[in-house]
């Protein structure tokens, strides 16, 4: 299992990016959240196996059709949570 503290920067807000994330998340078995943040950036804790998860990017690299990305940050997300399933949250 791997865990991974994702931050998307670009055109990421009002264009659905957060329910194109929910979608891809639960269809690869990925558990986590995703939240806009208020500097315009969007934020994505995924957690799930090697594989999956690298679908889940390639996906989240592309982002849904009105989105543009522009950077993408990604770390091994340090804390101990678990979560079972993906959500937005606020």
């Amino acid at each position: 299992m791997r865990k991974l503290h994702i931050i998307v920067k670009g055109i990421v807000q009002g264009v659905s990016f957060r329910y194109f994330a929910v979608y891809n998340a639960r269809h690869f078995g990925i558990h986590g959240y995703v939240k806009n943040l208020y500097n315009g950036e969007v934020e994505i804790k995924a957690h799930g196996e090697q594989q999956s998860l690298q679908i889940f990017l390639d996906k989240i690299k592309l982002g849904p059709p009105a989105a543009r990305i522009d950077d993408i940050k990604i770390e091994e997300d340090p804390e101990q949570i678990e979560y079972d399933s993906f959500e937005i949250t606020y």
